[in-house]
This record gives C-alpha cells, structure tokens and sequence, in this order.
C-alpha cells in the first residue's frame, strides 16, 4: 500500500477513486511523562518523551488509515493530511489524524 501526501504517484496512473477516508488516534498523557517533560522544557533541549508519543499517535492514525483503504479495495492513498489537537480536561489528550483519498493505481 502506498501511502502519499502529493495527489499523484510518479510512474502510476490513478484508474478509480474509492473515497476519502480517515484515521485517528487519542493518546492520554501520563502524569510521569508529564512531569519529565515538564523539567526538560525547564532546562531546554527536545522532549524525546513527547516526540515518541506524537510518532506514535501518527503511526496509529497512519495504520488506520491503510487499512479503511484496503477495505475498499485500494492499493494506495493520496493527498494525506494530518491534523494535530490537544484536547480533554487539561488538555490531557493528544489526537491526531489523517486523512486522504483512497485510489488503485496501476
């Protein structure tokens, strides 16, 4: 399945569109997490904590998204686009999703 966020793929000729689909992950912040990371922003430098949790909210959100697609019979998606939100009560809620267009490409 190949995954794209340009509207075509070089060398392929999108025969059938199957729809616009979406996938989404919800990830809550741990309290420990938070504080750690809360110490690093304090003395600089990347929250690697947060960066690990954000790949993974994306790889989620990313893996649903193929396989809304294989469901419909697609063997690619194009034009995705990702969205970011912090949500919940105190913002305790990371969410991302992603969205594109499901094709088979030949």
């Amino acid at each position: 399945m190949q995954l794209t966020t340009t509207q075509s793929i070089d060398g392929k000729r999108i025969s059938k569109y199957c729809g616009v689909i979406a996938g989404e992950a919800i990830l809550g912040a741990n309290l420990f997490k938070d504080l750690f990371a809360g110490i690093r922003d304090l003395v600089g430098g990347r929250s690697a904590t947060y960066e690990k949790e954000l790949q993974r909210a994306r790889d989620i959100a990313l893996e649903e998204l193929r396989q809304r697609a294989q469901d419909l019979g697609a063997n690619a998606v194009v034009g995705i686009d990702f969205d970011y939100e912090i949500m919940g009560k105190d913002n305790g809620m990371l969410m991302v999703s992603a969205s594109g267009t499901a094709v088979i490409v030949e």
